[in-house]
């Protein structure tokens, strides 16, 4: 027990922030007429529910479940549709993270609705400072958050995960901060819920501890860290060490970049002629392009796949990848090669449905030698991704594009979006208006 007038103790904390429903929420913040309404949102060509709204999942709807088999019973459900509207959720989460980020000491943003934080004080301090975080969540973009608390990132997961399944519990109020609940209480928790429940443990790892008669969190626990990396892998060895409070989960190299990028659609009606496959090579390269030099990459090689569907009965599958002349993010270069790549190996008659960039042998834009910019810039197109990139910047993602990429109408075969709602933030025409 602390002395008299002693100040309560400081504690290094991680905080593991998650959006709610975050593609749902985003689109309930700029359409309040769908709170308290079953709400899904749909896959590329709204093809299948990857998001519901908590109305939604008391209806008995999953993830994954074809649009067409749910669509006639909608209208009964009383059941809203929405198109999957990434302009929006992207924008929306680089807001959510900015903010974030003003409250931490340092910060890891793990996914589009999800960030870990570090955090300093003490107990009543940490509980005080994630409600902070949600109530400025809420005010400043509109989305409702819940929080956990604690001295590893796999107990943060743990205790974001309690707060976000016990909306009701009016002493959590969406945060659960570990040094904040009492000791027994967590200890049944932990004794309660089956190991599955932990992060990165799957269904596979889970039977085989059921197995070996590990059935809860506590005894994934209390297990030997040793005997667990003998009988699984290193990775499950920290989690059982996180859970006993030592953190041991590594950062992720965020200056490492990512190996490839890739920008694959599905189509909304199959592409069967060169000329078509011609306008998606130029709009899907360009988009890659444009991915990799945002992240001041460079790529050396270049991948084009495009497929059938297994419904047709053909099997039309066919990729190729060539080298480029010179690491590059000219999105001229990359259009061109795409375009030939794809020209060599597709067949005319043969419905494609989908298709893909890959770009590969990635290095960034600093590794370049210099000495070579004075060759280099003798090329009309070196420079044409900077210009590029700098309308975008200014004006938005469609703003500029090379041939049919620049066009803001897109190809019959462009993917369906019967269900989308406006891009509220990121295109100055759909910007909600307010009428007093």
């Amino acid at each position: 027990m602390p002395g008299v007038g002693s100040r309560p103790a400081t504690l290094d904390r991680i905080a593991l922030v998650d959006v709610n429903n975050f593609y749902v929420s985003c689109e309930r913040a700029f359409d309040p007429s769908l709170e308290g309404r079953p709400v899904v949102v749909l896959s590329n060509n709204d093809g299948c529910v990857v998001a519901r709204s908590p109305e939604a999942k008391a209806l008995g709807l999953k993830t994954g479940v074809p649009w067409f088999q749910i669509a006639r019973q909608a209208e009964r459900w009383g059941l809203v549709a929405r198109s999957s509207n990434y302009e929006l959720y992207g924008d929306m989460s680089a807001r959510v993270m900015e903010l974030l980020g003003r409250f931490g000491t340092w910060q890891q943003v793990y996914s589009i609705d999800e960030s870990f934080l570090g955090l300093q004080g003490d107990a009543e301090r940490l509980q005080a400072t994630g409600r902070q975080l949600r109530e400025a969540v809420a005010r400043h973009v509109g989305l409702p958050v819940c929080v956990g608390i604690a001295p590893t990132k796999t107990l943060a997961k743990f205790a974001n995960h309690v707060a976000k399944h016990n909306p009701d519990d009016g002493r959590l109020g969406g945060v659960m901060a570990w040094d904040s609940v009492p000791r027994g209480s967590v200890e049944a928790l932990l004794r309660r819920l089956p190991a599955g429940e932990v992060w990165g443990v799957g269904r596979k790892t889970s039977a085989r501890l059921e197995q070996l008669g590990i059935h809860s969190i506590a005894d994934l626990r209390d297990a030997d860290p040793g005997w667990i990396r003998s009988r699984f892998s290193v990775v499950l060895e920290r989690t059982v060490l996180e859970l006993r409070g030592t953190p041991c989960v590594p950062d992720v190299d965020e200056s490492a970049g990512p190996a490839q990028v890739i920008f694959s659609r599905s189509f909304s009606r199959p592409v069967t002629t060169q000329a078509e496959m011609a306008e998606v090579m130029n709009v899907y390269a360009q988009r890659a392009a444009a991915r990799m030099a945002a992240q001041g990459q460079r790529a050396r090689v270049l991948t084009v796949t495009a497929g059938t569907s297994r419904f047709t009965g053909e099997d039309g599958s066919v990729a190729r990848t060539v080298a480029l002349d010179r690491a590059t993010a000219d999105p001229v270069a990359i259009t061109r090669a795409a375009a030939a790549a794809m020209r060599s190996v597709m067949s005319e008659g043969i419905p494609y449905n989908r298709a893909g960039v890959m770009l590969s042998g990635l290095e960034s834009a600093a590794q370049q030698n210099p000495m070579l910019e004075v060759f280099e810039s003798a090329e009309p197109d070196r420079h044409v991704e900077d210009v590029l990139g700098a309308v975008r910047g200014r004006f938005g993602a469609g703003a500029i594009g090379l041939g049919q990429g620049g066009l803001v109408e897109q190809g019959q075969w462009s993917m369906r979006r019967e269900f989308a709602s406006p891009q509220y933030t990121t295109r100055f025409a759909e910007v909600p208006v307010v009428r007093a």
